[in-house]
């Protein structure tokens, strides 16, 4: 059967990425696999690297990116979002916070569900708002676990710091205090994928008069706790297995 689509840089490319997924490979042995010219498999390697598509191992092989992991992710995000619903809105009824599901676009984080308080004032976060990687818990969740030249960059012009981060990473949840918007305060933690990396930050938000100046010992535990049921469910849900 002809696989091609017609689209020879692509196809070329796909071709690659289907020769690391057997394990790293040398430029001599991803020449092998794919049948390509040594400088056309280079220049293809090189450039998916480029996109993370691609990386490298410890001794220089060619292996798959974190990018593809990423991409696989967010094709889970339809399942994170159905289940979100309920435990932002028992993060809320115990809180009594606002409650949100963060993910990462590029620079920004999206607010992709929510729970709100019935009366909200400046600390509701709607659905679809679009918000700083700069400042604020949800933020620090999201930037914490990355990898080290992408963390140092989202470092450049934020309103914290590697150190926070380091804080951020050891206790499991972050907070902020007037970090990201005068008279607010909030708490976030981490939700992983069935791989293990952070995927998404779940958050509660309020007036500092309320959670005061140092929202983690009131809500920590509750927060990580609904951050930690969102991970199992993730986790609990298996590809079928062809029989």
């Amino acid at each position: 059967m002809d696989n091609s689509s017609g689209v020879g840089v692509l196809d070329k490319a796909a071709i690659v990425l289907g020769a690391l997924e057997a394990g790293p490979s040398t430029l001599a042995q991803l020449v092998t696999a794919t049948g390509l010219a040594r400088p056309t498999a280079h220049r293809l390697a090189v450039a998916l690297e480029h996109h993370r598509l691609v990386s490298r191992d410890m001794q220089g092989r060619f292996v798959l990116g974190p990018r593809l992991g990423e991409l696989a992710a967010a094709a889970g995000e339809d399942r994170l979002l159905a289940a979100a619903g309920p435990v932002l809105g028992a993060l809320r009824d115990h809180t009594h916070e606002s409650a949100q599901l963060f993910r990462r676009q590029g620079d920004q984080r999206i607010c992709v569900a929510a729970a709100e308080r019935p009366m909200g004032l400046r600390d509701s976060i709607p659905i679809g708002a679009s918000l700083s990687m700069l400042a604020g818990s949800g933020a620090q969740v999201l930037l914490a676990w990355e990898e080290p030249d992408r963390l140092h960059r989202g470092l450049h012009g934020a309103k914290f710091t590697a150190t926070t981060l380091s804080g951020v990473r050891r206790r499991g949840w972050a907070q902020s205090v007037s970090e990201r918007e005068l008279g607010v305060a909030s708490v976030s933690a981490p939700v992983r994928g069935p791989s293990g990396r952070v995927v998404a930050a779940v958050s509660i938000s309020g007036s500092i008069e309320r959670v005061s100046r140092q929202p983690g010992r009131l809500h920590a535990a509750t927060v990580v706790a609904g951050a930690n049921k969102l991970t199992e469910i993730l986790r609990r849900v298996q590809v079928p297995q062809a029989s």
